[in-house]
């Protein structure tokens, strides 16, 4: 995994470069004219990773989203509310979709499948 690097000259952060001529990757400073060969073609990597509480989290914040569509067709069966956002969704070790609504009362938060 690449780090920061830093100029063995002026401490400054060193910032990845090309040189077009020798077909490699460069670190260089942008304070004094330092450069070195990096020792790794990757510059930068983002790797997520989402906790189980996390992907809860989201889905309990999905009511106030202005994107998805609406429906008062339904209610919801802990508290009666009669607005439920919804979307689909895989289904878990099946093939297709599922149909999830999402309880548009701030205080309940209940989900369901169609």
């Amino acid at each position: 995994m690449s780090t920061l690097k830093f100029c063995g000259r002026c401490n400054n952060v060193l910032y990845p470069k090309e040189d077009k001529e020798r077909r490699m990757l460069l670190y260089a400073c942008g304070n004094c004219d330092h450069e070195e060969i990096a020792d790794n073609n990757i510059v930068y990597r983002n790797k997520v990773h989402h906790s189980d509480r996390r992907r809860t989290q989201e889905l309990e914040n999905v009511a106030a989203d202005p994107t998805l569509p609406r429906t008062k067709s339904v209610r919801c069966s802990q508290c009666n509310h009669g607005e439920a956002v919804f979307f689909q969704a895989p289904t878990k070790g099946e093939e297709g979709m599922t149909l999830i609504f999402v309880c548009c009362n701030p205080t309940c938060g209940n989900r369901w499948r169609d």
